[in-house]
């Protein structure tokens, strides 16, 4: 298995309902699973699922004090595709699961260490990422993002990757440059080092093929993989994975992860 098929394919949820069993069996398959939605499809779930209290757990308290109605549907629609991917992956009841959060916003699973957990939205979009044998980044955009080449390529490219781009049409190059931030942005999620890790100092290779070391040559062959999406026409879906090496386990507990949150120049830059 090549290195982006090591990781699972997004799969369009259409609402509690799912469709789940695309996503049992990617980690029947690969030990991972990718799941992405809107916010609005969830809406309906939202506002009148009776077991709502219950499936929030202990966010139950923040979404009640949440006054903005918006910013409040928004937030349970997050939590709900969080709960009930992590349990069509792991085949269990979502109010079984308590979703608890890191330094710096991550969600893990409390009691399952072993399942690694990742979760991005933007605009309208909502995806999640579950692993349960290694460690897992999620990160979108909106395809149609304009960037300035010239003012952030520097704060996200390594010299290798800015050569590589520096053949392209301008239009391709920000392009390109858009799904490098994305791609990156994912790898530092699953590191759990938000724009810590610096962006320019890690290679990721021609097309993002896989880390590579200062001279070049692979780095850690074989355990990074990272895969790009566009869905619902209009995002850039980037997911980076950790193979934690033989699947030993199907549902129980996996390392914990920090996480430094979004902070940084890059960050400033991107407004």
């Amino acid at each position: 298995m090549n290195d982006a098929a090591r990781i699972s394919p997004p799969v369009h949820v259409h609402g509690p309902g799912g469709p789940w069993h695309p996503v049992r069996a990617d980690m029947a398959r690969t030990g991972n699973a990718v799941v992405h939605t809107t916010w609005g499809e969830w809406l309906s779930a939202a506002l009148t699922d009776p077991a709502l209290c219950p499936l929030l757990g202990r966010d139950w308290q923040r979404y009640r004090r949440t006054s903005d109605p918006a910013v409040r549907h928004r937030f349970v629609a997050s939590r709900l595709v969080t709960k009930y991917t992590a349990a069509a992956a792991l085949d269990t009841d979502p109010t079984e699961l308590d979703l608890a959060y890191k330094i710096g916003g991550r969600p893990y699973l409390r009691g399952l260490d072993r399942i690694d957990v990742s979760l991005t939205h933007t605009e309208e979009l909502i995806a999640v990422g579950v692993s349960r044998n290694g460690r897992i980044g999620i990160d979108a955009e909106p395809a149609g993002r304009r960037l300035d080449f010239e003012l952030l390529s520097g704060h996200i490219a390594t010299p290798a990757e800015l050569h590589s781009m520096s053949v392209l049409s301008e239009r391709a190059r920000e392009t390109e440059l858009l799904k490098l931030w994305t791609v990156k942005e994912a790898y530092s999620k699953a590191l759990g080092q938000g724009l810590r890790l610096g962006f320019s100092e890690s290679d990721l290779g021609a097309d993002c093929s896989g880390l590579l070391a200062p001279d070049g040559t692979p780095a850690a062959r074989g355990a990074w993989a990272f895969s790009t999406h566009r869905v619902l026409g209009r995002y850039l879906l980037s997911v980076a994975r950790h193979d934690g090496g033989p699947d030993v386990s199907r549902g129980t507990a996996v390392r914990p992860t920090l996480d430094g949150g979004f902070t940084g120049g890059v960050a400033e830059l991107l407004g």
